[in-house]
């Protein structure tokens, strides 16, 4: 009967050895610090599967330019990260599946996987190859994907305003616990963005003057309902947070407005609907737009993604 041992949370990231990666590795650091976890540095070498007649799916073993490839890397990383945080503690992993999967299988629910912002350049690539969307997709704990600027300047590693969009959904409930969550423990501020646009079938003018009520106010008294009943629902029985909270409402596209709200925070939360099977590559527009534009980390809670495995 095997060992039924506790498992320790810790914080993933994804280096390949690219200034993505290495902005991507210094924000893990830093929040594995944060969280007194250890750091898991991981290396893919996507070693290709081969199928034979005489057995199941194996995957080609790398040669020993490659593994010391995958030492010099991981090490470099190792080197990096502990001369920007020299409290913290590292284990290295040289995985042998595509990147994508070697994140999800070295994770856990209670796990933080980081990885850079390579391969969101381009539309075609937030539908097939992206790294990145697949693994906010489908990963079973919170991913950040970190962005990184040509010039040299990696993204902020502190969370001291965090940014989160909420629109009623169950994902964006989801979305709102954890950003509570991530503010608490960093001390921050919270910022909540509700978005709405005003349909106009009809000429607004002739309808107010008509007896009918503006559909902005309308809008605006659905909005300030939804903000306080979010908000209610997820500081519940957490009397010992101190968090500012400021609600944005704005007429204007829900990504545009979340965007424009994170230009001076450290992060932006959102949840995902990802689902299985080939369908789990995307994220719904929403959160897609959010990661191929963003400048800030952006924070994935996948779909189950904040609960226990069975």
């Amino acid at each position: 009967m095997a060992e039924n041992r506790e498992y320790t949370p810790k914080v993933v990231v994804g280096v390949d050895g690219s200034d993505h990666s290495r902005a991507a590795l210094e924000w893990a650091a830093a929040e594995a610090v944060r969280r007194g976890v250890v750091l898991r540095i991981v290396h893919s070498l996507g070693m290709p599967l081969v199928v034979s007649s005489y057995g199941g799916p194996t995957r080609f073993q790398p040669t020993d330019e490659i593994s010391g490839q995958a030492t010099s890397v991981l090490a470099e990383a190792r080197r990096h990260a502990t001369e920007q945080q020299s409290d913290l503690e590292t284990e290295t992993i040289t995985a042998m599946e595509e990147a994508p999967l070697a994140l999800i299988r070295q994770s856990h629910p209670h796990d933080l996987i980081v990885l850079g912002s390579r391969g969101l350049g381009s539309i075609a690539a937030l539908f097939v190859g992206s790294v990145s969307v697949r693994v906010a997709a489908q990963a079973p704990c919170p991913v950040v994907v970190v962005p990184h600027e040509g010039g040299g300047h990696p993204a902020t590693t502190s969370l001291d305003r965090i940014v989160v969009g909420v629109d009623g959904s169950y994902n964006a409930r989801r979305a709102l616990g954890l950003a509570v969550d991530l503010a608490a423990e960093n001390e921050g501020d919270l910022v909540m963005v509700n978005s709405w646009e005003v349909p106009y079938p009809y000429d607004p003018v002739a309808m107010t003057a008509a007896g009918f009520q503006p559909q902005e106010n309308v809008f605006e008294k659905q909005s300030e309902e939804l903000v306080s009943d979010l908000l209610a629902d997820a500081l519940e029985g957490r009397d010992d947070v101190n968090i500012e909270v400021s609600a944005v409402r704005t007429q204007s596209n829900p990504v545009d407005a979340v965007l424009r709200a994170a230009e001076n925070a450290d992060a932006i939360v959102v949840g995902s609907r990802g689902r299985g099977t080939v369908r789990g590559l995307l994220l719904g527009s929403v959160s897609q737009g959010i990661l191929h534009r963003s400048r800030v980390p952006v924070i994935v809670l996948p779909k189950h993604g904040d609960e226990d495995e069975d």
